[in-house]
């Protein structure tokens, strides 16, 4: 068997076992067992498990920022509206169109991935991002900041969670969503079509006008916020893939936080 063969059912088999399970919950014996390899192919081609996640992660991303920084520098609109109706085509179709072509459901298993990405703890595939991808996050968020100059960057913060939140479940459960669709009303989606679906959604959402000025903090205008340097982030957990937050957003998001966890009562 060639080395490139090999490689491929050890990623394709992790891919569909760490969708399934969870990263923790996946063992390296029972990929190599899915695979049909040796233990020691595991090690020589990727040396450990993390190496082994983030492999199954660059195999997905790679295409994906590669179509997306070809894309971003193709949207020259001048309003805001626009503009954000633009890049949320490229981005929804440059993860369709390099979604990964040796699984039928690989759109599917990509979304549970990068949802597991949230909820579980993996430091260092946060790591491996930033320092792969961080260039085309960075770009994506700064075209984002011009779309929506009504929010602030706290605002701008939980509307994109939630925008990743939704794009997240919608995909990755979307052949059972098509399946109750048809079901209920006789109607066949295609992921084309639940995407079109979905970037109306969004946009929606993050073109909702922003707080008012005066439920604002003191120094905070619409649209920016000031950096936050009494902030202590020694305690906090970082959110895994927050990669299109600056160092300004992230204070700003940890300090609204802090303000509203000190706002609880506190437990007798």
């Amino acid at each position: 068997m060639a080395q490139s063969d090999t490689v491929d059912k050890i990623l394709d088999a992790a891919e569909m076992l760490f969708a399934e399970r969870g990263f923790a919950e996946t063992s390296l014996r029972q990929i190599t067992s899915k695979a049909g390899v040796n233990l020691a192919a595991v090690n020589y081609h990727f040396g450990s498990k993390n190496a082994l996640i983030q492999a199954v992660f660059a195999r997905f991303f790679n295409p994906i920022t590669r179509n997306l920084r070809e894309r971003l520098s193709e949207i020259d609109a001048q309003d805001s509206d626009t503009m954000l109706e633009e890049l949320l085509q490229v981005v929804t179709r440059s993860i369709l169109q390099t979604q990964n072509r040796r699984n039928a459901n690989g759109l599917a298993v990509f979304m549970r991935l990068l949802g597991l990405a949230y909820t579980q703890s993996q430091g260092h595939l946060r790591r491996f991002l930033e320092q792969n991808y961080s260039l085309e996050f960075r770009e994506f968020m700064q075209m984002l900041k011009k779309a929506t100059p009504h929010l602030s960057s706290v605002e701008r913060f939980w509307r994109l969670q939630f925008m990743l939140g939704a794009t997240t479940f919608t995909m990755s459960s979307s052949e059972a969503l098509s399946s109750i669709l048809k079901n209920e009303l006789d109607i066949t989606s295609s992921p084309q079509d639940i995407v079109i679906e979905l970037v109306r959604f969004l946009s929606a959402g993050l073109k909702a006008g922003g707080g008012r000025a005066e439920d604002m903090p003191d120094g905070e205008q619409r649209g920016d916020r000031r950096d936050h340097p009494s902030v202590d982030r020694r305690g906090a957990r970082p959110l895994p893939m927050d990669l299109h937050l600056d160092e300004n957003e992230r204070a700003a998001a940890l300090a609204a936080a802090t303000k509203a966890a000190e706002s609880k009562p506190r437990g007798h």
